[in-house]
């Protein structure tokens, strides 16, 4: 038979593992029923449980500091349990600095000397601090500020909500805490679902879960307008569009439309070599193509016209291209006959350039969303960071060549393909160590460039082509991949994920076809354009 304490020691707690405490959890229910708006909801609740919302400290606190019983007050926040040495400090240092000011305003100037030296100098706290107002006493342009908050009992009101903040929090239940806590539990079971992806309305009834079809795996079209393997393929950043370009020399621009359809809109023609890179302009009214060893050029995304092509009198080959945020120049690196980084605007004309022998011969390159930090792929093995135009800069050595780069939407990771079969995640900072957050592995990478991307919900997804004409897609924070798709016959050069729908990814093959994939709840019969 259970005894009386052994009885009240299990009501004390709840929860199948008895974590949680049963008084704790009746206080931040009546705060929450408060919040919303139920004040004889929770007044009724208080009496019934014998729990009242805030603790007996906190009234005490509360009567003292309205009654200016300043000793008092310092006494009550001293006799709570477990108070650390710092709150202790500054909520002492609160107190007398409140008696300290209303002495100087009602013209008790030796009292307050006497309570600034005797009461808060001995706190230890900052002797700046000390200082000020020790300014207080010989200025009285200061004085006379020290009323200009309001009355004595506003003041008395901002010190006690100021002494709430430092005290520990059972002193008061902090405002929201039972959303606070049931979101972080969402929060938590979703970054640990490792097929969530899709949004959709988030259920407090049962445990969040999500199913495998909510990843893109069914190919719902072929595109088979290249005639030769197509090398690289992106969307544009608002999702409306994807461009391909392809070892037949030519780059097309398709349309995504509502249904999630895509159709043909343009065909860019002019380069004499195969097309080895795009990059869109931030709103998504031009595209980059780079020719492999040859010039680029810019096209009008609406009409298909050429705008400009950008070259020097040296007629140096450009391996990359990046946009600056304001899409009105952009950031480009050669290699061939020197290594060079210029910026061009959209006529071609360069503005600045940066040449000589510790420039590095960059074969990638890309720039943060907020046109801060370049980020560049040089020497084969090593990763250039470089706050632009003149800041601190970092290299990263790889042990493997790197074959690209990409960079997730909101910049604040990049991945690198290594041809040693694995895929590198690192934050982009400067600051920071050279350290792997991520390591993706199970793809086939050897020989030739393969190109992966950010994507899903978040970017919480990484995908990758492979040599072995899969697709492979991994969730952040697990090296395995949690799907792999089949139905290229050959190299998978390159994917992208659609950043406006995140059911849609994109693949681009040495098959001459790009593949579109979706989300098994988007199902569409296979369509071959």
């Amino acid at each position: 038979m259970e005894s009386t304490d052994d009885i009240e020691s299990r009501l004390s707690r709840l929860g199948s593992r008895g974590l949680i405490d049963t008084t704790q959890f009746v206080r931040i229910i009546i705060q929450s029923l408060y919040s919303l708006g139920f004040n004889r909801a929770a007044s009724s609740l208080e009496s019934e449980s014998g729990v009242r919302l805030d603790s007996a400290e906190h009234d005490r606190l509360l009567f003292d500091v309205m009654s200016g019983r300043w000793e008092s007050c310092v006494s009550t926040i001293s006799s709570i349990p477990g108070i650390d040495t710092s709150s202790l400090i500054n909520g002492s240092y609160l107190i007398w600095r409140e008696h300290f000011f209303e002495l100087l305003r009602s013209g008790c100037f030796l009292p307050a000397i006497e309570v600034l030296w005797k009461q808060i100098s001995p706190l230890g706290v900052d002797r700046c601090r000390v200082h000020r107002l020790a300014q207080y006493l010989v200025c009285r342009e200061a004085m006379g500020q020290t009323g200009s908050v309001g009355s004595t009992v506003q003041r008395r009101i901002s010190l006690f909500l100021d002494l709430v903040e430092v005290l520990p929090p059972y002193i008061r239940v902090p405002s929201g805490r039972l959303e606070k806590l049931v979101e972080t539990a969402v929060l938590k079971q979703i970054s640990s679902c490792q097929y969530h992806n899709l949004p959709k309305e988030i259920t407090l009834f049962e445990d969040h879960k999500c199913w495998p079809e909510q990843i893109p795996s069914t190919c719902s079209q072929v595109l088979l307008e290249h005639k030769n393997e197509v090398w690289f393929v992106q969307f544009s950043h608002n999702g409306r569009y994807l461009a391909s370009s392809s070892s037949d020399c030519t780059a097309i621009i398709w349309t995504v439309e509502d249904n999630d359809m895509v159709t043909y809109k343009h065909c860019l023609t002019g380069h004499e070599k195969p097309i080895s890179f795009l990059s869109w302009s931030p709103d998504d009214t031009m595209l980059i193509t780079c020719g492999n060893n040859e010039t680029s050029k810019l096209w009008d995304v609406k009409t298909s016209t050429l705008l400009a092509t950008f070259s020097d009198p040296k007629r140096r080959i450009i391996s990359s291209c990046a946009w600056f945020p304001s899409s009105d120049k952009v950031l480009c690196a050669s290699s061939d006959p020197d290594n060079r980084i210029f910026t061009c605007d959209l006529g071609g004309n360069v503005l600045d350039a940066w040449e000589g022998e510790r420039i590095p011969k960059i074969s990638d390159l890309v720039i943060s969303p907020d046109g801060r930090l370049v980020i560049g792929i040089c020497s084969e093995k090593n990763i250039w960071l470089c706050e632009f135009p003149q800041g601190k800069e970092k290299v990263i050595r790889e042990e493997r060549s790197i074959t690209s780069l990409s960079l997730s939407r909101d910049g604040q990771f990049f991945i690198v393909n290594l041809n040693s079969e694995e895929i590198h995640l690192r934050k982009l900072d400067v600051d920071v160590g050279d350290g792997v957050d991520d390591v993706f592995k199970g793809h086939r990478q050897g020989k030739y460039v393969i190109r992966s991307c950010f994507g899903g919900s978040g970017c919480s997804f990484v995908a990758s082509g492979s040599e072995d004409s899969k697709i492979y897609i991994w969730r952040r924070k697990c090296k395995n991949p949690i799907k792999v798709l089949t139905g290229h016959s050959m190299i998978v050069n390159s994917v992208t994920w659609n950043p406006a729908k995140p059911h849609m990814l994109a693949s681009a093959s040495d098959d001459r076809t790009v593949r579109i994939w979706v989300a098994g709840t988007t199902l569409h019969p296979l369509v071959e354009v």
